[in-house]
Parts: structure tokens; C-alpha cells; sequence
């Protein structure tokens, strides 16, 4: 058996401390400990389902060591759409939209979707499908995912939210405290 190694990180904005193998992903470390709405797709870094924000990075937590983010801060669909307006927004309209079919690829569509929606998105289509190329849906054929996110995009050019969405600080429904996501580029 692989010996277990201390690290602690923030999960949805509370710090949490786990014992794991050097060698295991983040994917394997929060879904073992009940995140369980961290998808796990092909384990290889190409469907997206499993994605999360890792220090304001859309990031794929199936190729990323769990202990690279001894420190960081990391933030699953679930914890962003309680503590986070823009993901509530993008979770909303993924149902008024029809975006949702199966819904495994749901989570890591909608963090693909706030990530290029926090940085500096637009409502235009081609630039969606290019954000978010790096997720895999085999159901819906994308029209209705594009179609969410470019509603909200439509409301963001309309001011009904702050362009890059902030983390409330204070989550009364679950006690969370955040701070505000930035970052770079989805990988």
C-alpha cells in the first residue's frame, strides 16, 4: 500500500486536511471524499467533466495532483453555485435552456462556462463553443449549452451582473466564506 501523505487545502471556501498517496489526482482525492459532483469521464484529461477552479484556473482534476494543491483553493460546481451569482446564473439557465440531457458533463460545462464568462466573454457564439472545446456532451449537441451560456452572457452586456462575478463573502446557507476567483486561460 502507497504511503499516505498529509495535505490540506481549501474545498469550497472551508479548509479541509486529507491523507493521501503521493500519485493521486485531485479528481480521485474529492470524489473519495464525497464531492461527488466532480465527474469522472476518461480519467485522461480530454472529456472535461471533471474540471473545477483551482485558484481561479478552470482546471481538469483528473490530471491534476492532488497534492500540487497543497494550499490552494479549490472550488467544485456545487460550492460556486451556493457561494458565487454568475455559476447560480449559468446553473439557472442550463435548465430554462434544455442544456441538460444526461447531465454528466453538466459541472464541468458550467465551470468552463464562468471561466470564460468571468474573463471577459462576450456574447458570440463561436467564441462559447471555443471556450468550452474542451468539454465533452454526447447528448445535447451543444446548440443548447451554447444557448445558456450566451443568454447570460447577454445579461452580463445588460449589467444585471457585475462582469467579473465575485465569491460573496459571507454564504449564510452553507457558512462559506470565499474570496474573489480570478485566473488564466482554461486548460
Amino acid at each position: 500500500m502507497a504511503e499516505l501523505l498529509t495535505l490540506t487545502l481549501k474545498v469550497n471556501g472551508e479548509e479541509k486536511t486529507f491523507q493521501a498517496p503521493a500519485h493521486l489526482s485531485l479528481l480521485r482525492l474529492l470524489r473519495d471524499n464525497l464531492y461527488w459532483e466532480v465527474k469522472c469521464g476518461c480519467e485522461e484529461g480530454d472529456c472535461g467533466t471533471c474540471t473545477v477552479y483551482l485558484d481561479g484556473r478552470a482546471v481538469k482534476s483528473c490530471v491534476t495532483l492532488a497534492h500540487a494543491c497543497a494550499g490552494h483553493e479549490v472550488w467544485t460546481v456545487k460550492g460556486l453555485g451556493y457561494a458565487d451569482d454568475l455559476t447560480a446564473k449559468l446553473q439557472k439557465a442550463f435548465v430554462e435552456c434544455g442544456s441538460i440531457q444526461c447531465g454528466f458533463c453538466t459541472p464541468g460545462m458550467i465551470v468552463a462556462a464562468k471561466h470564460y464568462l468571468d474573463h471577459d466573454g462576450r456574447a458570440d457564439r463561436k467564441a462559447i463553443r471555443e471556450a468550452i472545446a474542451g468539454n465533452l456532451c454526447r447528448c445535447t449537441g451543444y446548440q443548447k449549452i451554447v444557448d445558456a451560456i450566451y443568454n447570460v452572457a447577454c445579461e452580463l452586456s445588460n449589467n444585471d451582473l457585475p462582469h467579473n462575478s465575485k465569491l460573496k463573502t459571507q454564504n449564510s446557507r452553507l457558512g462559506l466564506s470565499g474570496s474573489p476567483l480570478g485566473g488564466v486561460a482554461h486548460e
